[in-house]
């Protein structure tokens, strides 16, 4: 069976910097796989090349449903079924959240009245209600923009939906309603990848499969006793028993802001 992403020996790097190496990767319909690493390993960069941002020079290959994704531009990613969920959604004052989902079904080619039915359907669902008619992401807290996100892939309906680090920031009730809304929106036309730092968003929901990114490569794949491992010996440990030798820091590889949005705590 077609996987909804498959990619094979994918290398990315930007401005003479090598970031994601030979790096194999394929998402079943119907699952989410969550992808764990420290920060600066490559778990964002992988969500860049696949959406086509530019500036990366990009080697392998990338399939889409079977279809080749890397040759396409980024508008023609996204109609064929690509989404990808903000670390820090943008506010659109003046933009409703209604109007913008009836746009953004449109250049998707969804019926526009099958795209209203969903946007009802959907926001009952999520809550979105009383979200509806006040402007894109303004004035929402960090949980509410999270969640909103969720409530928009379940209402476009995409093959493949990356939610990069759709936990950061948030509070501890925050996380636990942003994985439920994952998890409700789970769907067997569907494959999802949640990019994450922490395993505390995982025990709230259920992912198929964990998969642990270091230095741009997945140096590990399994269920949830990986995230146990690494709840209770960090990465070093994990490294120590896959007997990869740790690399030396080539500078700080935490941006200033991630020390006020990140919470590395656990629940």
């Amino acid at each position: 069976m077609t996987a909804a992403l498959r990619v094979d020996d994918l290398s990315a790097g930007i401005d003479g910097k090598q970031i994601l190496r030979k790096l194999d990767l394929e998402i079943p319909f119907g699952e989410i796989h969550a992808v764990m690493g420290p920060n600066g390993s490559g778990k964002s960069t992988l969500c860049h090349v696949l959406t086509g941002k530019s500036g990366y020079e990009v080697r392998g290959s990338a399939q889409l449903g079977g279809q080749d994704l890397l040759s396409l531009d980024v508008d023609e990613r996204s109609r064929l079924g690509l989404l990808l969920s903000f670390q820090y959604p943008t506010e659109v004052p003046g933009v409703r959240l209604r109007e913008f989902l009836l746009e953004a079904a449109d250049e998707r080619g969804i019926d526009p009245e099958d795209a209203a039915e969903r946007i009802e359907r959907e926001a009952e669902r999520f809550g979105m209600e009383r979200f509806l008619d006040r402007s894109l992401n303004d004035d929402l807290s960090g949980g509410e923009k999270k969640k909103s996100e969720i409530f928009q892939i379940a209402v476009l309906q995409p093959k493949m939906a990356l939610l990069d680090e759709v936990d950061s920031g948030l509070d501890i009730d925050a996380v636990r309603t942003v994985a439920e809304a994952v998890e409700e929106m789970r769907s067997p036309d569907m494959g999802v990848v949640m990019i994450t730092h922490y395993s505390r968003i995982l025990n709230y929901m259920e992912a198929d499969k964990i998969h642990v990114m270091i230095d741009g490569q997945m140096v590990d794949s399994g269920g949830s006793e990986l995230a146990d491992e690494l709840e209770e010996g960090g990465y070093a440990a994990l490294l120590e028993r896959l007997g990869i030798e740790p690399k030396p820091e080539e500078g700080p590889i935490r941006k200033p802001s991630d020390f006020f949005t990140d919470t590395p705590f656990d629940v």
